[in-house]
């Protein structure tokens, strides 16, 4: 099963290890992006619509996704009203969510570690030979705009052109703007803590 927030991740490691341009990417970036990643998965599927930029659950009798982590995301969605904003969403859902994928591509085999010489020192994650690898692969390879787009968020490549996104649902292109800002807002948070721990660690050398 290839999903949007599978092949980011798949995507994730494939760029972290590429010799020529590797990129550290940030887990609570990544995880924001893989959050919005499947909301626009479950728009794509009809599991939920957009009101503005309000989370519309369908009806419950709809088929669930075939994924699991899709379906895991589409059980917390939120039923009562007023309903849940996707800035919400992605912050509620976003915690600690690349953990939660990397674990279960681990599981499944599609990520695994490097073999090393020495037992006790544990390889690099790699994507092994698999479909999902090679779906992902050649969606990137492709400049999928919408992928592009949530890995710029997530800061595995650089902002692809303003234009890129054009004649892409007014929906999709609501979430990946809501992506973009609380990665702005996730940094900002970064450089609070930093400075206020700066300012501690003044405080007891005396300066």
């Amino acid at each position: 099963m290839t999903t949007t927030p599978r092949d980011l991740q798949i995507v994730a490691v494939l760029v972290s290890r590429d010799p020529a341009a590797p990129r550290t990417v940030d887990p609570g970036d990544l995880s924001l992006a893989l959050a919005g990643a499947e909301v626009i998965d479950l728009l794509r599927a009809g599991i939920l619509t957009l009101d503005g930029d309000r989370i519309v659950p369908a009806d419950r009798d709809r088929r669930a996704p075939a994924d699991r982590l899709l379906d895991a995301a589409a059980t917390t969605l939120a039923r009562q009203t007023p309903h849940e904003s996707v800035e919400d969403w992605l912050w509620r859902r976003g915690r600690g969510l690349s953990a939660v994928y990397r674990a279960a591509l681990t599981q499944e085999g599609t990520l695994t570690r490097e073999r090393r010489r020495l037992p006790f020192l544990k390889g690099r994650t790699t994507v092994a030979a698999s479909s999902a690898r090679s779906h992902a692969a050649g969606r990137w390879a492709s400049g999928e705009p919408v992928l592009a787009a949530l890995a710029a968020a997530a800061g595995i490549r650089e902002a692809p052109a303003d234009d890129s996104l054009g004649g892409t649902d007014d929906a999709v292109v609501t979430v990946l703007a809501a992506v973009n800002e609380a990665v702005v807002e996730l940094e900002g948070v970064r450089q609070r803590r930093s400075v206020e721990q700066a300012a501690f660690d003044n405080i007891w050398r005396g300066v």
